[in-house]
């Protein structure tokens, strides 16, 4: 669609990320200003709290619009996805989150003014996408010690992104001092694996090595990435995550790293004592989910690469 004129519904999330201390208003009225100098044509709607979803929905209904622009952290990004794969309208990122981690994996600028001047010059891409049972996601679906973070730091109050990072390092101590452990089997179609392990997750394509954070370098890889740590004392633990602090996922003993297309995860009774997280938000653990990669499944609109 580069050098064409789309029309764009965007749906900012005003609760979230970066945009709960911005004038949301001013910013409309500034990406209008963007969209129709690169001659699109751009409508802004705000949304927070129970009123997001269902505008969301509306938002990616609507026919006329070719790109759905969605604004907040990797929750919401997530949410427009599930509701544009496997179609033909794009999704379109604004980086206005803590970690904006599927925007890093798109390489769109994390700066909003110059997320927006490149988005709008852009062009569509399709990437993949993955699917936990009946529910897409972009970056990741986790057990363990991540849902235990997130469950722990919802209990404090923060106002800023800032407030929400150091409530995130404060609960990862917490998460440190009693990690989880559960016993889980993985059958990847030619390998199954049983372990009992503190962490697990599948993402949405491999981690990028060399990056503090985890994201994908390549959301078109056609791989799940599967990483099952095995960690059973807590020195290992805090080595561990020094290790993956500084993007060195490859290099930690105490990680198994698989790659499929397909892998399904199963988790015996105790799951009632756990939940999983999705894209960041935690959701119950089925005592079996089924995850599969969409490859190419998912339009984006994204800079152009020089």
């Amino acid at each position: 669609m580069k050098g064409k004129s789309m029309h764009v519904l965007a749906v900012l999330n005003r609760g979230g990320g970066t945009l709960r201390d911005l004038d949301t208003q001013a910013l409309a009225a500034r990406m209008e200003q963007i969209f129709t100098a690169a001659g699109h044509t751009i409508e802004t709607r705000l949304a927070e709290g129970e009123d997001l979803v269902p505008c969301m929905r509306e938002a990616a209904a609507d026919e006329r619009a070719d790109v759905l622009l969605a604004g907040g952290g990797d929750g919401t990004v997530s949410l427009a996805a599930s509701l544009v794969a496997h179609t033909d309208k794009a999704l379109a990122v604004l980086p206005a989150g803590t970690m904006n981690l599927f925007a890093r994996s798109l390489e769109i600028p994390l700066d909003l003014e110059e997320a927006l001047t490149a988005l709008a010059s852009g062009e569509i891409r399709r990437v993949d996408i993955a699917r936990a049972n009946d529910r897409f996601f972009v970056h990741q679906f986790s057990i363990g010690m991540h849902p235990q973070l997130i469950r722990l730091r919802e209990r404090m109050s923060f106002r800023s992104r800032i407030g929400k990072m150091m409530a995130s390092v404060r609960t990862a101590f917490v998460t440190l001092a009693r990690p989880a452990s559960l016993k889980v089997s993985l059958d990847m179609g030619d390998a199954k694996i049983l372990a009992t392990t503190s962490s697990l997750a599948v993402t949405n394509n491999l981690y990028a090595e060399g990056q503090r954070l985890p994201f994908a370098e390549r959301p078109d890889g056609g791989q799940l990435g599967i990483y099952v740590t095995r960690v059973r004392r807590r020195r290992d633990l805090l080595w561990l995550f020094l290790n993956m602090g500084i993007g060195r996922w490859r290099q930690n003993d105490q990680v198994e790293i698989h790659e499929a297309t397909e892998v399904a995860l199963t988790v015996p009774s105790q799951r009632r004592r756990f939940k999983c997280a999705i894209d960041g938000e935690l959701c119950p653990l089925e005592q079996t989910t089924r995850i599969a990669l969409h490859p190419g499944a998912l339009a984006v609109l994204v800079p152009v690469v020089s």
